[in-house]
């Protein structure tokens, strides 16, 4: 009994130390629409008026500027709601009933380092996933590694870093780094 006891002991750490070829899963999983950040360009049609309607571009401060009422908080929200701040801050003694619509027009850069043809800062593409990102930036360098990347992500105030596979998806303003492979 103590044998049998002992072997599974044994097996069980065995199991619990066994190792993945396999990238482990992203820290983060994007959930829900998406969220606007610095360097967002936001198209904005406000009915009725065509010198409201513009694209704008979320600041550093992550906020968009228009005329009449100033600057309107973009950063963390999303389309829908920035389209409300806006329509309240027209309402707000400028127009009577506002009908505004908030759209993306250009997603922020991603940004891709290491083992590929053309590291830097590229244009995001709704949908894309590291493989796409890759060959965006030239392909890979003889000594890539071309099983998995690394993504760093921002979370809230936290930056977070996760191995991933290449068919992971990314999003605008994550960090891609591609390590070269061991011979």
């Amino acid at each position: 009994m103590l044998r049998l006891l002992f072997a599974l002991l044994v097996s069980l750490t065995l199991v619990a130390c066994s190792h993945t070829s396999r990238p482990a899963t992203y820290l983060v999983e994007q959930t829900g629409p998406y969220r606007l950040d610095s360097g967002d360009l936001v198209r904005v049609t406000v009915y009725g008026d065509a010198n409201l309607t513009n694209s704008y571009r979320v600041d550093d401060a992550g906020a968009i500027a228009l005329p009449l009422v100033g600057a309107i908080p973009a950063r963390g929200a999303t389309t829908e709601v920035v389209g409300g701040r806006i329509t309240t801050a027209l309402a707000n003694g400028f127009m009577r009933n506002p009908n505004v619509a908030v759209e993306v027009a250009e997603y922020r850069p991603f940004f891709i380092q290491g083992a590929v043809g053309s590291p830097g800062a590229l244009s995001y593409v709704y949908g894309m996933t590291v493989r796409a990102a890759i060959s965006a930036a030239g392909g890979f360098t003889d000594v890539a590694n071309r099983n998995s990347a690394v993504i760093y992500r921002r979370q809230g105030d936290d930056m977070v870093r996760g191995s991933v596979g290449l068919d992971f998806p990314i999003l605008p303003g994550d960090t891609i780094v591609v390590s070269e492979r061991w011979l």
